[in-house]
């Protein structure tokens, strides 16, 4: 036995961070597989368990029905199927090394075309590809006359189904050449018979399709073909040309039609489920424009709120949400139609239940994690802010931070979007009113937990304060509370904001000398600066620690504006490390200089951001 040619399947493209299926499939995915008895995928098992015809290539044993029923099928070490029926003369060796499972799948091949399908395997050529997709259209057609020949008598077009499904997945090696097989695929017409497929009775069919196209829309497909044999740009081409054929047959109207027809309490239709949002996954990922036409065109949005809120976590459930907060990233058409479908109030009953438990596991973290990110994305939206403070969620992220669970660290985060900007002042004012004050500073000064507050839950916390100073009205209540929790204990939260300015400070200065080598070493090389290299340096600055000081300095500022005895305190803490008001006043001017300011916010006669900073550093520049 040759043990090369045996095991010499084709590679499948590298995998990337995208959610996968794993390895090897399960005993429902393996009833549409030809065994090695040959017996159709689909034909039906008769009632007592044994089928008709035995395999050639074992032995018939009799024992025992008491032994029988007490052996554990997968008593094999490793599960491997032949370890007792394969071995030397010597029995050195036990087995192939592979599962039952594995095995079956290496037999599809052997079923369906021998030697010729394995050949075809080996030489990934124009030939080759033709020879497949002539094999495809072949069992697509007869299948297709016998269902129409014979409609109400399965057993006439039952092999030929078995032919269709093996056909498809003959398709599968074909992501291994993309810049031959992608072109070939739409100029043989292969896509359209592809996507009426999606219309087939046979459900498993459909399965079938879409894993194929999951497969060759992978926007990593052909990875591991040489870049000598294959150009990166001819193979995002080749993608191009696939897509634009998949999307010209009305692909994304089909796939979320079958969202319907899939019942995932079956294993093979919750496989189906998980390849058609893979497919949604891939294409966004080529192109993110699809994802407006993805919301505009199908019932996707109200699909997946609706799986969301499944009471039993499973990994469908939590590609759900993941696609959703992909579909909501920096899409406003996106984020209004999420709001016109109840998602505001739909997110929020399902993040009610991480209010007094955590996630069981890290993928239903990554669940949860991912509601709360599109929860953020959504409130980018006055539209979605307003809906947000009617569902009163403000309310429900004030008493998760009264937790300590998982959740309390992200209602901060949404706490955050809510409030920002001219949009978030009703919510300002409600998160004072839910007496919000006291859990957010306590997670400021770092008492909610014996550990040190979290960088991220930091930067979050003078989000929030930041945009309380912004928005809340003059000698208001709610605006006096605020400033009186930086008088108590002795300025101690004056002294955390000036703790926190000294680390941005040590922060920024590491990032300004790694430019500031750059921009040296550019200038030697004689490469021009251009404001495009400007603007990438101030991001990284901003990452670096700028943002942080710039948060900070805003903040000190209001309150040294607004009590004199903290503008005291500041002056003396500052003049303690040899600094003083006007290192404040130069970061809010680089502030100011940067701010992006969109004047339709501010219709209603308050002032915009770089009023507010320009009319601080009047006041300290004049102190």
């Amino acid at each position: 036995m040759n043990v090369d040619e045996l095991f010499k399947v084709p590679k499948l493209p590298a995998g990337g961070n995208k959610r996968r299926m794993p390895d090897n499939p399960t005993p429902e995915m393996l009833k549409k597989m030809r065994l090695d008895s040959g017996a159709s995928p689909l034909t039906p098992f008769p009632a007592n368990g044994i089928t008709e015809e035995k395999s050639s290539s074992r032995a018939a044993t009799v024992r025992d029905e008491e032994e029988e029923e007490g052996m554990d099928q997968d008593f094999a070490p490793g599960g491997d199927a032949d370890y007792f029926a394969e071995e030397d003369d010597e029995g050195r060796f036990f087995g192939g090394g592979l599962t039952k499972e594995q095995k079956d799948i290496l037999n599809i091949f052997d079923n369906t075309g021998g030697e010729e399908v394995r050949e075809d395997l080996e030489e990934m050529n124009l030939p080759t590809i033709r020879r497949m997709l002539l094999r495809f259209e072949r069992a697509a057609n007869k299948n297709q006359d016998q269902r129409s020949k014979y409609p109400d008598d399965p057993t006439k077009f039952i092999d030929s189904e078995a032919d269709l499904d093996a056909a498809l997945k003959g398709l599968l090696p074909l992501a291994q050449a993309p810049v031959l097989a992608y072109p070939e695929l739409v100029r043989s017409g292969t896509v359209e018979k592809l996507i009426g497929l999606l219309s087939h009775e046979n459900v498993d069919i459909v399965i079938d399709v879409v894993e194929v196209i999951h497969e060759l829309t992978d926007e990593e497909v052909g990875n591991e073909i040489e870049e000598e044999e294959e150009g990166e740009g001819s193979r995002e081409e080749a993608l191009k040309t696939l897509i634009d054929s998949l999307l010209d047959n009305a692909i994304l109207e089909l796939l979320v039609d079958n969202l319907s027809r899939m019942n995932e309490e079956e294993e093979s239709d919750k496989q189906g489920v998980f390849h058609i949002l893979g497919i949604f996954e891939n294409l966004i990922g080529f192109d993110d424009k699809l994802a407006t036409k993805l919301v505009e065109k199908t019932a996707i949005m109200e699909w997946i709120l609706k799986r969301v809120q499944a009471k039993t976590y499973d990994e469908n459930r939590g590609y759900a949400a993941e696609l959703l907060s992909i579909l909501l990233q920096n899409n406003r058409h996106n984020r209004l139609k999420f709001g016109e479908k109840n998602g505001v109030e739909t997110l929020l009953q399902v993040l009610s239940h991480y209010r007094k438990r955590d996630p069981a596991d890290a993928d239903e973290t990554e669940f949860m994690e991912n509601l709360f990110d599109s929860l953020c994305s959504a409130l980018a939206e006055p539209e979605i802010k307003k809906a947000f403070l009617d569902c009163e969620g403000v309310d429900l992220m004030v008493l998760m931070m009264k937790e300590k669970m998982q959740s309390r660290s992200r209602s901060i985060k949404v706490l955050d979007f809510a409030m920002s900007g001219p949009a978030g002042t009703a919510a300002c004012e409600t998160f004072v009113e839910a007496l919000g004050l006291k859990n957010l500073f306590s997670t400021f000064m770092g008492k909610a937990k014996k550990k040190a507050t979290a960088p991220e839950d930091t930067s979050h916390t003078l989000g929030i304060v930041s945009s309380l100073f912004t928005n809340l009205a003059s000698d208001s209540p709610a605006r006096i509370r605020l400033l009186a929790k930086f008088v108590e204990n002795n300025y101690e939260k004056v002294d955390k904001l000036l703790e926190i300015r000294d680390a941005a400070s040590g922060r920024l200065k590491e990032t300004d000398a790694d430019i500031e080598k750059e921009k040296k070493q550019m200038l030697e090389d004689g490469e021009e600066i251009d404001q495009d290299q400007e603007d990438l340096w101030y991001l990284r600055r901003l990452d670096g620690g700028l943002f942080t000081l710039q948060t900070v300095d805003y903040i000190l500022a209001w309150v040294a504006m607004e009590d004199d005895g903290i503008f005291a305190h500041i002056r003396k803490m500052l003049d303690r490390k040899n600094k003083s008001v006007k290192d404040i006043v130069k970061t809010l001017e680089v502030y100011r200089d940067n701010v992006d300011v969109d004047e339709s916010q501010y219709e209603d006669g308050s002032l915009s951001q770089k009023e507010i900073l320009e009319n601080l550093i009047r006041f300290l520049e004049a102190s």
